[in-house]
């Protein structure tokens, strides 16, 4: 039996999927008068400095979501950002960040750290971007180009964050924040990311490597 919290749960989820869809084929005024000065400057991506051990809450999660994980090599490693594609973007980051229920994996789960797709309608870091990437793999976008990505935050914390690579850099899409930033200008520390060429990670070269993302 459904109760209303767990039908609330799915309206904001399939409200989720349904912004994607809508942000991808949408031709407003809006978006037709978008030119690329309204995208982020180009950049440098972040630095890929070889492998890296990954989150023991990313391996349990990917033995449980094996397809969430699975690496395409046919796929482009980074996409080219037009004005449509930043608007499904960012309308996705904000989407989620508004509609799941932030809690730690303790309170939630009562264990340190597991990264899950937040079907329950709550979720901490990883779990709000790791919904944010199966959704707009849903709109179209390549897995290979969305990796998620450990870094330090603010409170010298461990924090999941989801890399978009682009032909204008790398860009960050967070929980904390609904503004889309190129990865140099969101004072954190980046430690690693999800491997574009396999079911791996690699090192982005902060010193130090935090074992759990356990961060709202």
């Amino acid at each position: 039996m459904t109760t209303g919290f767990g039908r609330q749960v799915k309206r904001v989820l399939a409200g989720a999927a349904m912004i994607a869809a809508a942000l991808v084929s949408a031709q407003t005024g809006e978006a037709t008068a978008q030119t690329l000065a309204a995208l982020p400057m180009p950049s440098a991506g972040a630095p890929d400095l070889g492998h890296a051990r990954p989150i023991v809450g990313w391996v349990e999660f990917c033995a449980r979501y094996a397809s969430e994980c699975a690496v395409d090599p046919s796929e482009p490693a980074q996409v080219t950002l037009t004005p449509r594609l930043w608007q499904t973007v960012t309308g996705v980051n904000r989407q989620v960040n508004t509609s799941l229920r932030a809690v730690t994996d303790m309170e939630h789960w009562g264990v340190p750290d597991r990264w899950d797709l937040a079907e329950d309608g709550s979720g901490d870091c990883e779990d709000f971007q790791l919904l944010k990437r199966k959704l707009l793999a849903q709109a179209g976008l390549p897995r290979r180009a969305m990796r998620m990505t450990v870094v330090i935050d603010e409170k010298g914390e461990g924090h999941a964050v989801l890399m978009l690579r682009t032909d204008r850099g790398d860009l960050v899409l967070d929980n904390k924040t609904s503004a889309v930033l190129p990865w140099h200008r969101t004072g954190y520390t980046f430690i690693k990311r999800e491997s574009q060429d396999a079911t791996a990670w690699v090192s982005l070269g902060g010193a130090t490597a935090p074992t759990v993302t356990a961060n709202r």
